[in-house]
């Protein structure tokens, strides 16, 4: 997966200093979704992993249903 920076342009206040960035809406909604993905992954981490045998054969049990 390839990642690519946000490209956006700083705000900026009287002295200088960077306040605040503007993006793209296509690149709010890309950060929002990674963002989302992180989250997911981060409440998952202590679960056990499954293999893809084991995977298939929870679906294929699935579908039968």
């Amino acid at each position: 997966m390839e990642s690519k920076r946000p490209q956006g342009k700083y705000v900026i206040n009287t002295q200088g200093k960077k306040t605040g960035v503007l993006l793209s809406l296509k690149q709010y909604q890309q950060i929002v979704e990674d963002l989302h993905d992180l989250t997911i992954l981060a409440s998952r981490r202590d679960e056990t992993p499954v293999t893809l045998e084991e995977m298939r054969r929870r679906l294929q049990c699935h579908e039968q249903v």
